[in-house]
């Protein structure tokens, strides 16, 4: 082998070992202009979701202002239609007075005629108050005149002056005065519509 050959040989050998030293260059790297081009990227996906978001929350809010505007215009309407029907009923009040004072006296043939329009009236929602037998309620009834019950049927004490025993007679539950009380008559029927007192009943009342 020549002196050329074996310095050519060394340098061969020698290259290998000195490119071992060095680091390759990394390929997967990102460089500086990669890595701004994805932080403006990811602003621009946090603008948009931020836009998403306000988005979503007006529609939200104009979503639930609606259905409560719906909710109050159907609370409105059901009103108002409440409130035509019962003023038709409440006209339609001295038409069955009239026939209830004709069955009154007599007049079996009105009697049914009262009869069909208050059965059309109960479904629309008006009832009769009860009166007659019942302890005096001054938001449903209307005392006309008032009496006085007599001694005799109030039960005075005996004549020695011994307090009387029984039960019914002493029950005070409540306020006494207005459980002493009671409707004797009715002068006038009186109605409820649709759960409030339309017309109160005009009555008698006895205390005692």
């Amino acid at each position: 082998m020549s002196e050329t050959e074996a310095e050519l040989d060394g340098e061969l050998d020698a290259a290998p070992t000195e490119a071992a030293g060095e680091s390759p260059p990394a390929l997967d790297e990102p460089g500086l202009d990669d890595l701004a081009e994805r932080a403006d990227l990811q602003s621009q996906l946090d603008e948009v979701t931020a836009e998403r978001d306000d988005y979503l929350d007006q529609l939200q809010r104009q979503r639930a202002e609606f259905q409560n505007f719906r909710k109050r215009v159907e609370a409105d309407r059901r009103q108002q239609v409440s409130a035509g029907v019962s003023r038709l009923v409440e006209s339609l009040l001295p038409v069955l007075d009239g026939c209830d004072a004709a069955t009154a006296q007599g007049h079996s043939e009105v009697a049914a005629v009262g009869q069909s329009l208050m059965v059309a009236l109960g479904k629309a929602g008006l009832e009769r108050i009860d009166a007659v037998g019942e302890p005096f309620d001054p938001t449903q009834h209307e005392a006309v005149t008032i009496e006085e019950t007599p001694a005799a049927e109030a039960g005075e004490p005996a004549s020695d002056g011994a307090p009387e025993t029984d039960g019914a007679a002493g029950d005070t539950d409540g306020d006494p005065a207005a459980s002493r009380q009671l409707v004797t008559a009715e002068l006038r029927s009186g109605f409820r519509f649709d759960g409030r007192v339309l017309r109160a009943a005009m009555v008698k009342v006895r205390t005692g």
